[in-house]
């Protein structure tokens, strides 16, 4: 495991305000203008340096309105998709998520940008390990990288306030309901080629669900294809 940070540094030189004012212009034109509204993810989606979180190649595209290349056939989500999720958490400072699919790390950057206690789990060992190296210089310390497969959840850090999944499951896996809080919510991808994003709500008495808007990410991969074979 590799502890990693709570706020971060972006561009250095004279780059750095041109990067500020593309991420002030992303947050206006792409998050806020679709109906984002939680202050502690706009804060964040302004701090966290998203273009350290790209292939140098695709640098310059960092605040475009795309998802982008991240190496080993894997994405970084839109910035839209990344402010959405995470206001859909409904989480804040000191509050603890397990997220499935690390990837370049800005998911969890941004998280715990917001003072989030987050505990990342990825798949393939190159992006695992580039992300914790990167998250631990960039100097996010609340943000704890795991290299493996991420069906199975972090148990011991279990219950989370809420669980992110960035790679998409045909059927939602049961180890990750069971490590939510009561009140929690699970924000993931479900579906083959046609997909939801969808909020999965722990309740006293069990789990409630609601579907979003449709998206298309990655397939899930590891144990879960086993389980839906």
């Amino acid at each position: 495991m590799v502890a990693c940070g709570a706020s971060g540094k972006g561009g250095t030189g004279k780059r750095a305000s041109e990067w500020a004012k593309q991420r002030d212009s992303m947050v206006r034109e792409q998050i806020e203008a679709r109906g984002v509204r939680d202050p502690k993810v706009l804060a964040a989606m302004r701090l966290v340096p998203r273009e350290q979180f790209v292939p140098p190649s695709v640098r310059d595209h960092a605040y475009a309105d795309r998802p982008l290349p991240i190496g080993d056939g894997q994405t970084i989500s839109q910035p839209y998709i990344v402010a959405l999720m995470t206001e859909l958490l409904e989480v804040g400072p000191g509050d603890k998520v397990l997220e499935i699919g690390t990837g370049s790390g800005y998911q969890g950057a941004v998280l715990g940008a917001m003072g989030v206690n987050v505990y990342t789990i990825e798949i393939r060992p190159t992006l695992c390990h580039e992300a914790a190296k990167r998250l631990e210089r960039l100097g996010y310390t609340r943000v704890h990288v795991r290299c493996g497969d991420g069906y199975g959840g972090w148990p011991d850090e279990a219950p989370f306030d809420g669980i992110i999944v960035t790679a998409a499951p045909e059927k939602i896996p049961a180890p990750l309901l069971a490590q939510l809080k009561v009140g929690g919510h699970m924000v993931i991808p479900v579906g083959a080629f046609y997909q939801e994003l969808k909020v999965i709500t722990r309740t006293p008495t069990g789990f409630t669900q609601k579907s979003v808007v449709p998206v298309r990410f990655v397939p899930m991969t590891g144990e879960i294809e086993h389980q839906q074979g």
